[in-house]
């Protein structure tokens, strides 16, 4: 399946989906929950949609967004 195909939702399909993986902006490794657009707000004020990475810590905790073109497999 492509990286781009739709699951409803503004969701997207990715390869990485439910597996552990690295945020290689920040190293934080986690499960990749979701691809989906989110709203960010720029200089100016002004604000447009960019499809994010959704992860959450591998035991539990708080998620967050990274860009997905910065995230990989994690080797374990």
């Amino acid at each position: 399946m492509s990286a781009r195909q739709h699951l409803g939702l503004g969701h997207q399909e990715h390869p990485l989906l439910g597996r552990l993986v690295v945020d290689t902006a920040t190293e934080r490794t986690g499960v990749l929950r979701a691809i989906a657009p989110e709203q960010v707000t720029g200089p100016g004020g002004r604000t447009r949609m960019v499809t994010r990475a959704w992860l959450a810590p591998e035991r539990g905790g708080r998620e967050w967004t990274a860009p997905v073109d910065r995230i990989t497999e994690a080797n374990r």
